[in-house]
């Protein structure tokens, strides 16, 4: 099974989180599981985002199922 976030990826996610410093030296242990949990919603949230412009610029129509 390959990797759904590159490293990088979740890194600037947790910069732009405002969590970033904990894990600059690549150790995840001291980041919570509310910052993880954050880090999963705006990871989906940017995720719908990417796949609704590309929806859009292909012509189709994107409905989000709630």
């Amino acid at each position: 099974m390959g990797k759904v976030m590159s490293e990088e990826s979740k890194y600037k996610l947790a910069h732009d989180l405002g969590f970033g410093e904990k894990v600059e030296d690549h150790d995840w242990s001291d980041v919570t599981t509310g910052e993880v949990g954050s880090m999963v919603r705006e990871a989906i949230k940017r995720g719908e985002q990417v796949m609704a412009e590309e929806a859009k610029a292909n012509g189709e129509i994107h409905q989000n199922a709630k």
